[in-house]
């Protein structure tokens, strides 16, 4: 059952990165290619996580999880802090 929610938490990342995308390009709003990146940060995280704990439990990933997490909420606080629109 867990593998199901690490899986819908991807699904809903990668979702959210794409109609981010898809709304930036008609908008060209910084501010959404900033947030769609952090998206796609927390999309590879979730990816991370299911092979880590699901795939391959044996193999430690924690530190790629928490660098693509602090990468992608990284990404976002840049935008927020510097872009404005």
């Amino acid at each position: 059952m867990i593998e199901f929610v690490y899986v819908l938490c991807m699904v809903t990342s990668m979702l959210c990165a794409g109609l981010l995308l898809r709304s930036y390009r008609h908008n060209r709003s910084r501010l959404l290619m900033w947030s769609s990146l952090c998206f796609v940060g927390l999309a590879i995280n979730n990816v991370l996580l299911l092979i880590d704990l699901v795939l391959v439990p044996g193999v430690d990933l924690r530190f790629l999880r928490t660098g693509a997490n602090l990468i992608a909420l990284g990404l976002l606080t840049y935008g927020l802090i510097w872009e404005r629109n």
